[in-house]
């Protein structure tokens, strides 16, 4: 070969070696993008959903500001009392003292509605629209046919409810205090009053504490739907785990004279003006008639007309 062309042909094989054309071609590279928004025209499943309990314009800033806070303080009192029977079940001494031996599922149906279930068709209202305010030891009221959404609170209320973080406080024990002593407990009962809530399921099938316990030996299938034993044992969860841990303050229920005046008024639940029954803790019937555990009276009409005071 003539050294011209060999020239020419180690030219060419160098260019085809450096040539981008001849490069081996690169293995493809995909890339995915997820694209987080909604699509146009989703609609959230929970829309409408109200997380806060409406209270009415009737109701001025302070107002307002306390109710919220007592719903706020309920919420800490059933969120505690559901928590204690997912922990503990029915071996729970304090469950089975209020609830004998009744499965679990109601009552944490009813506290867990309260904690996380929707907050409408329930409306708290300051303007007294029915007059039963006007009544003495009136210090809220369900409105029942009036308006079964709503309830009224009363001034009393503002006087006389404590803050829960005052629990086994100003002389209170669960055995002889009020359920109305905190504002947390008061508005509880008023609650499972609404039919949203209590469904007319919740009702008053035993009040006094006596009456609890034994509703909770006698019918355990009441128990669990009982408006006063949900309160009593929400009340003593709370002050066993949270307030006094360990030691609570369950207290004793102490009998006396005092005791067997409070029943009078049941009698005459449906008098227009009912006179007030008593809910001064037995145990502190040697003292000043304003002692602290002590709460005035509270009534409220029932949807079938019957007034209910405690």
């Amino acid at each position: 070969m003539a050294p011209s062309s060999t020239l020419v042909s180690l030219l060419f094989a160098s260019g085809a070696l450096a040539s981008p054309a001849l490069y081996r071609r690169q293995d493809a590279v995909t890339v995915t993008q997820t694209v987080t928004g909604s699509s146009p025209g989703a609609t959230p499943w929970n829309l409408g959903a109200v997380n806060e309990f409406p209270i009415h314009s009737s109701c001025n800033n302070t107002e307002a500001a306390q109710i919220k806070r007592g719903l706020d303080e309920t919420l800490t009192l059933v969120n505690h009392a559901r928590d204690h029977i997912l922990r503990w079940g029915n071996t729970s001494d304090i469950y089975q003292k209020y609830f004998g031996n009744a499965s679990t599922g109601e009552p944490l149906g009813w506290f867990t509605k309260i904690a996380s279930g929707d907050k409408a068709g329930v409306l708290f209202r300051c303007d007294n629209p029915d007059k039963n305010c006007e009544q003495e030891g009136w210090a809220g009221h369900w409105r029942g046919e009036n308006a079964t959404s709503e309830t009224v609170i009363c001034p009393l209320s503002y006087e006389t409810r404590k803050s829960l973080d005052g629990m086994c406080g100003f002389g209170y024990d669960v055995a002889n205090g009020a359920t109305n002593f905190y504002w947390a407990s008061d508005l509880l009962h008023r609650l499972l009053h609404v039919p949203k809530v209590g469904e007319g399921v919740v009702e008053h099938y035993a009040g006094e504490y006596d009456e609890v316990l034994e509703l909770a030996e006698s019918n355990s299938a009441e128990a669990v739907r009982n408006s006063d034993t949900l309160q009593y044992f929400a009340l003593e969860a709370y002050a066993y785990d949270i307030a006094l841990p360990g030691e609570g303050c369950a207290g004793k229920l102490q009998v006396s004279s005092s005791s067997s005046a409070a029943a009078a008024p049941s009698s005459a639940a449906s008098s227009a003006a009912p006179a007030p029954a008593s809910t001064t803790p037995s145990a502190t019937t040697a003292q000043a008639p304003s002692t602290p555990a002590s709460a005035p009276s509270e009534c409220h009409t029932h949807s079938n007309g019957v007034v209910h005071c405690s």
